[in-house]
């Protein structure tokens, strides 16, 4: 395989599909302790996060929401009040482990509007133009293929559909990126500690890093055919909200 072929698993370069089982492998080690993790790497700042990237889809009631790379539910959860029981929530991840989580907390919290499919972002087994707005938050770099999966959510939506994407990326004052890199430098020492595990926690540094940066994403919304591409800046940059929009004239 050439180099060109691979993709990027943390620092290595490996197929792709090495990529997908050893991404796979990390969440299977990490579900059962993931959010609690998620606390404590971003300082509950990433329930926050959240909350602005919803208010951003711009939901009502009865709207059908993909929440893709959706796990352990955080997203599903803020989602489903939004939409209300004639709404519906569609949770698809590939890790089964992760949505088992997200299913029992869902469940356990009355949210039956929530539903669950297990499948990659890119080949989503979903029909043309079936959702009136997608989201993903914190997972669109562990994807083996984002631009792939980019042009599969742009088919799923319908014309006029926002597709979210809250993700880590690069600050812009070089004094808060040092500062962060000290402070992630943290993760995989916690990580032994709390979930027994370090390893996904040099991963998860090592995916931050190589993801691409506020105006590559940008970029990479606007060649999958999404308009109206715009990013915000969360903590100088630490992660960022992207916005685009599928064409109104678009019938896929």
């Amino acid at each position: 395989m050439s180099e060109q072929e691979k993709v990027n698993f943390g620092l290595e370069r490996v197929a792709p599909e090495e990529k997908t089982q050893r991404v796979g492998e990390v969440f299977s080690r990490v579900a059962r302790r993931y959010d609690v993790m998620n606390d404590l790497m971003s300082i509950g700042t990433h329930r926050l996060f959240k909350r602005m990237a919803i208010q951003m889809m711009r939901l009502r009631t009865g709207h059908k929401v993909l929440d893709l790379a959706g796990g352990t539910g955080d997203m599903s959860r803020l989602l489903a009040p939004a939409v209300g029981h004639e709404g519906l929530v569609v949770l698809a991840d590939p890790n089964e482990p992760m949505m088992s989580v997200g299913r029992d907390r869902l469940l356990d919290a009355g949210l039956e509007q929530v539903q669950f499919v297990q499948s990659p972002g890119e080949d989503l087994p979903f029909a043309d133009a079936s959702f009136d707005s997608a989201c993903i938050s914190f997972g669109i770099r562990n994807f083996t293929d984002k631009d792939r999966a980019l042009r599969e959510i742009l088919r799923v939506l319908k014309p006029g559909g926002p597709l979210l994407v809250l993700e880590f990326s690069k600050p812009e004052l070089s004094f808060v990126e040092n500062a962060y890199a000290g402070f992630q430098a943290l993760w995989p020492a916690a990580g032994q500690m709390i979930v027994g595990d370090s390893q996904p926690y040099q991963y998860l540094i090592d995916s931050i890093r190589t993801h691409p940066d506020q105006k590559a994403l940008k970029q990479m919304f606007e060649d999958a055919g999404f308009k109206d591409v715009r990013y915000h800046n969360l903590m100088t940059g630490i992660a960022a909200i992207h916005r685009g929009v599928k064409p109104s004239g678009d019938s896929r």
